[in-house]
C-alpha cells in the first residue's frame, strides 16, 4: 500500500515534471514496493544492482549512468508499470561517481550549494524496512499512542553533518497497557547505523534497537516507567548521537498521523553556518515542497526554529544552502 498523500496523480505530475531522484521514490511509494524486494526482482531479470545504489538514486545522491545502471532503469520503469523511457528521459547526464554526499547537480561557482541529503525522511523512501523492524519487534504502527507535543532539537556539526538530535516527547495512550514507544532514526547519506548511538533521557529506558545497514535506519525501543491506561499522558525524552553521515542539508520529520504541536530548531556550529534557510510541507515525497518560509538564523546561538499548532499527515522540514 502507498504510503498516505502518494497517489497516481502524484506519481504522473513528477514522471513529468522531474527530478529523476523524486519520480524513482514516488514509483516505488505509489507501488509499495520495498527496495529489497526491487533489488531481487531485478537480479530475477540478470540485473546486477545494489540496495545501497537503489536507495543512493531515489535519494539524488547519486544517478545512474554506467551502461548496466541504465539497463537497471529500463527494467525498473516496466517493474514499476511506467510509460516506457519516463525515468530515463529525467536522467539528462549526471554520474554515480561522487560518493553519498555528492550534490545532485552541477555546482556554479559562488552560488550557494545544495549537496543531496537524507535526514531523518519521512521514511516512506523506506517504508518496507520500518515496517518490517516495527513488525520484528512486535509493535502496531502507531504504537496505541498519539502524540500531544513534540519538541526536537537537531544539531549540525563542524564538518555539516548531522551530529545529532534530542527529542521532548508528550504522547497520550489511546488503549490500556502501552508501555513503549519506538523511535526512528533515518541517517543522512553514508550513514553508519552500527555508529549511531541512542539515548534514552528523562521517564525511559532503553530497550531493543534495530539497525539497517543498506538504509541506514535505527529503530530504538524506548520503555517508560508506567503501564499507561487508555487516556494517560506521558512526557519523555528521548536522542540520537550520529555524526556518521556526509554534508547535511535538511532535516524533515514525515507524520502518518495527525497529533499536537510540533517545534522542530537546528542549531549548527560556529565553524558550519548556512547562507539561508527555509521552512516547508510537503503531503507526500514525491509532492512539491508547499508552504515556504524563510527563518532567521539567530546570532548568538545560531539557531532557526518553526512550530507547527495541529500537525496533519504529511512532511515537515528545514532545509538550508551551504556557501
Amino acid at each position: 500500500m502507498a504510503p498516505p498523500g502518494h497517489t497516481e496523480a502524484d506519481l504522473a505530475q513528477v514522471l513529468h515534471t522531474g527530478p529523476f531522484h523524486l519520480a524513482l521514490r514516488a514509483a516505488l511509494a505509489v507501488r509499495g514496493l520495498p527496495l529489497q524486494r526491487v533489488q531481487h526482482h531485478l537480479a530475477h531479470r540478470g540485473i546486477k544492482v545494489g540496495v545501497t545504489s537503489l536507495c543512493y538514486w531515489q535519494q539524488g545522491a547519486r544517478r545512474p549512468q554506467r551502461p548496466e545502471s541504465l539497463k537497471a532503469v529500463r527494467a525498473l520503469e516496466e517493474l514499476l508499470q511506467l510509460p516506457g523511457g519516463s525515468l530515463i528521459r529525467l536522467l539528462g547526464g549526471g554520474s554515480e561517481g561522487g560518493g553519498p554526499a555528492a550534490s545532485a547537480g552541477p555546482q556554479r561557482a559562488a552560488m550557494p550549494t545544495r549537496p543531496a541529503a537524507r535526514s531523518y525522511r519521512t521514511l516512506t523512501e523506506v517504508s518496507g524496512v520500518v515496517e518490517e523492524l516495527i513488525a520484528e519487534l512486535g509493535s502496531p504502527v502507531d504504537g496505541g499512542l498519539h502524540t500531544v507535543g513534540h519538541h526536537e532539537r537537531v544539531r549540525i556539526g563542524a564538518g555539516r553533518e548531522l551530529a545529532g538530535r534530542d527529542s521532548q516527547h508528550v504522547v497520550r495512550a489511546h488503549r490500556d497497557g502501552v508501555d513503549r514507544y519506538l523511535a526512528i532514526h533515518h541517517g543522512d547519506p553514508g550513514c553508519d547505523p552500527d555508529r549511531v548511538v541512542v539515548r534514552a533521557g528523562e521517564n525511559c529506558r532503553p530497550g531493543r534497537v534495530r539497525r539497517h545497514r543498506e538504509t541506514g535506519v535505527v529503530i530504538a525501543e524506548l520503555l517508560f516507567d508506567a503501564r499507561l491506561r487508555a487516556g494517560d499522558t506521558y512526557v519523555f525524552g528521548y536522542g540520537f548521537e550520529d555524526g556518521t553521515g556526509g554534508v547535511s542539508a535538511e532535516y524533515v520529520r514525515g507524520f502518518s498521523f495527525a497529533g499536537g504541536q510540533y517545534v522542530l530548531q537546528v542549531r549548527f556550529h560556529e565553524d558550519a553556518l548556512p547562507v539561508r534557510c527555509r521552512r516547508f510541507a510537503q503531503t507526500s515525497t514525491g509532492a512539491p515542497r508547499g508552504a515556504r518560509g524563510d527563518l532567521t538564523l539567530s546570532g548568538r546561538h545560531r539557531t532557526v526554529h518553526f512550530v507547527e499548532q495541529g500537525v496533519r499527515p504529511g512532511i515537515l522540514g528545514i532545509d538550508w544552502d551551504w556557501e
